[in-house]
């Protein structure tokens, strides 16, 4: 497929997101930008928030990623079910109780001001970096599948991939990215299951044949049991994935924002588990995805591409394929990357906008202006962040992004586990020196734990061993006497 058709497709897509935004965000002000004014459809929240979750990262570098690690990314998406049950259960009635637009904002309440503003910049980190990572992946794609045969440069593509997403969120925000989410995860998973869809067919598989062939191919192994210093053993997956979405969903406030402009906790709860349920079939797909598009490589003479998150799109674009399956799968990346993408730079803007800059109490006309240019800010930052990445990246970014979440999300995971589970208050002036011992003490353990553990090799239950760090480091700045506060 030529890359003017494929500039064309994007056009008319993002055409789509940008009348949708315009209809979203007629009358919105402040409110709707940064909690839909709290009347979001659970239903629809629940479809967006799934597209959100998966990403480009899950779209593009979940495939690629089973010929490193098999199947054993379901060990995780089993952790996931247990990590949005405490979700549900413990962290979304603490925010509708506390009834807040800034998640952060229970760690002043419950430790000072400094702990507030401590959790509020390690989301401002984590998301930066993560964001960063999943529109890198988009970039990336498109540079590869368009702008390379015009030579343009790959700032250029970054500045494109930023600008079309500022267009459609800089009014409405939440209130319009509830619905641009719901319409791309329709078309992100059309993409997926057409793609398997084409790949079977072209290699004269039906339904039957084709789950047999891939359960009995090497890659289909999914869980992993017998060597404990193996980074895919079911324990440190299946926990790794658990506390992986407690941070990552529950304590980010990308995630939460949407959560918290459904109508009630009800509905809240609706959602949370609607798309924890549907996660799991569609994350088998996406890796049953990845097993065929090796056989397919395989059945065709096509060589593996030395990055693994390139085998989706060069199968889908360059293997042979109709040209259905090319123009899905580019509407199914862009639809993947931009679903999370679009949210997490609202839910930059609305933080450092409330918890950093404090401006949450201004009047309408000045909180406009101030998110404004916070929206400005937040969208040069990530396309600096993307060149950086583009530099340094020798992993798969699926892994790349865990291993950092482990890092930034950790003393999160430890001051909201210390605030909820113990009744203790700390030394408010001292726990921004905790909270960035932590991720240094474990950046420590993991370059040295060959030496330290005897041949222990960490994966992502880093984040719980951070997490801990940080929790004893509050046990040691706690207050004497001190029992009383937002504790259980």
């Amino acid at each position: 497929m030529s890359p003017a058709i494929i500039l064309l497709i994007i056009l008319l897509y993002f055409s789509l997101l940008i009348t949708i935004g315009w209809f979203t965000s007629r009358k919105a002000d402040s409110e709707s930008f940064f909690i839909g004014n709290r009347q979001s459809p659970w239903l629809i929240v629940a479809i967006g928030m799934l597209g959100a979750s998966l990403s480009g990262v899950t779209f593009v570098s979940v495939p690629g990623w089973v010929i490193d690690s098999q199947l054993s990314y379901m060990q995780m998406v089993l952790g996931f079910l247990v990590g949005y049950i405490v979700i549900a259960e413990v962290l979304l009635p603490l925010y509708y109780k506390m009834k807040l637009t800034s998640i952060y904002t229970y760690l002043e309440k419950r430790f000072g001001h400094y702990s507030y503003k401590t959790g509020a910049s390690f989301f401002l980190l984590s998301r930066t970096i993560g964001a960063s990572f999943r529109l890198f992946l988009v970039a990336n794609v498109l540079q590869f599948t368009v702008f390379d045969a015009w030579n343009v440069p790959f700032a250029v593509t970054v500045i494109i991939t930023l600008a079309l997403i500022w267009l459609y969120t800089f009014k409405g925000g939440i209130k319009t990215i509830i619905w641009t989410d719901t319409l791309q995860t329709v078309f992100m998973l059309s993409a997926v299951i057409l793609t398997v869809i084409y790949i079977s067919g072209s290699m004269d598989l039906n339904l039957g044949t084709m789950i047999e062939t891939v359960r009995e191919n090497d890659l289909s192994k999914i869980f992993f049991f017998k060597d404990f210093n193996d980074e895919r053993h079911f324990l440190k997956q299946f926990f790794g994935g658990m506390f992986i979405t407690i941070v990552m969903t529950g304590l980010d406030q990308d995630m939460m924002q949407k959560n918290l402009s459904c109508r009630n906790l009800k509905d809240a709860r609706k959602n949370i588990y609607t798309y924890s349920i549907a996660f799991v079939p569609v994350n088998l797909i996406f890796l049953v995805l990845g097993v065929l598009l090796v056989i397919y490589t395989s059945f065709t003479g096509m060589a593996i591409p030395d990055q693994a998150d390139n085998l989706f799109p060069l199968v889908a674009t360059r293997g042979g394929l109709p040209s259905a399956v090319s123009i899905f799968f580019i509407l199914g990346l862009i639809a993947a990357a931009y679903s999370s993408a679009d949210s997490a730079l609202t839910a930059l803007t609305t933080s450092f906008t409330v918890d950093i800059l404090g401006k949450g109490g201004e009047q309408e006309a000045v909180l406009k202006k101030v998110r404004f240019r916070v929206h400005i800010m937040f969208s040069f930052i990530l396309m600096s962040v993307i060149l950086v990445f583009r530099l340094i990246n020798d992993q798969s970014v699926i892994s790349a992004l865990y291993t950092v979440a482990g890092y930034t999300y950790g003393p999160l995971l430890g001051m909201y586990s210390f605030g909820l589970f113990t009744r203790w208050k700390v030394y408010d002036h001292l726990l921004p020196y905790v909270a960035i011992a932590s991720p240094l003490i474990c950046v420590l353990l993991n370059t040295f734990s060959d030496e330290l553990l005897r041949g222990y090799k960490f994966g992502f239950e880093l984040l719980i061993v951070n997490g801990l760090i940080t929790f004893i480091g509050m046990f040691l700045i706690r207050r004497k006497n001190s029992r009383e506060g937002y504790g259980k």
